[in-house]
């Protein structure tokens, strides 16, 4: 089973269990339904499967509560987690400009020209927009994901093409 990251518990909130999920997926309506099952990955490794019992946005998050999970205190020991989904579940993209994070880890970044500087490691999301992190010869580099600087994903192929500015890749 290969597995995507479709959000991230950031924090408990109230005192019936409820808790705070940053969303790493464009479809939460479908991932964070009611009874669906997902996998949490706790911070020391270990896995976990709750139940959705509830989900409603909230400042920007989702405030989520599980079957499983009836008090702050259990809440409190899921900080942190990373709540996956099995990626064989997950809808087809139709626009071909969209693609799932997994999709894109271990494709070959090379410039314009060709010339081969590293692979994708993963997608960061921050407040900022999404950053494609490198692998360049050992050197974590993270690079804006904007056409501008990446402005071909050949998931098919294997590659993301690079454009980008002077210095960026640099040490």
């Amino acid at each position: 089973m290969n597995v995507v990251v479709i959000g991230r518990i950031a924090k408990a909130h109230g005192i019936r269990g409820e808790l705070a999920v940053d969303v790493r997926t464009d479809s939460p309506g479908e991932r964070f339904k009611i009874g669906a099952a997902v996998t949490t990955k706790l911070r020391d490794g270990s896995k976990r499967e709750l139940t959705i019992a509830a989900a409603r946005e909230h400042s920007g998050r989702l405030l989520v509560r599980f079957e499983e999970v009836l008090t702050r205190d259990v809440a409190e020991t899921l900080r942190g987690a990373l709540l996956l989904a099995d990626t064989d579940t997950l809808p087809p993209t139709s626009d071909p400009d969209e693609f799932y994070d997994h999709e894109l880890a271990g494709l070959r970044a090379e410039l314009v020209d060709g010339t081969v500087v590293g692979k994708v490691v993963e997608i960061v999301h921050s407040p900022a927009g999404e950053l494609l992190e490198l692998d360049v010869d050992g050197r974590e580099v993270l690079v804006p994901f904007v056409y501008a600087i990446v402005p071909t994903v050949d998931v098919a192929g294997g590659r993301v093409v690079l454009d980008p500015p002077e210095g960026l890749l640099d040490a």
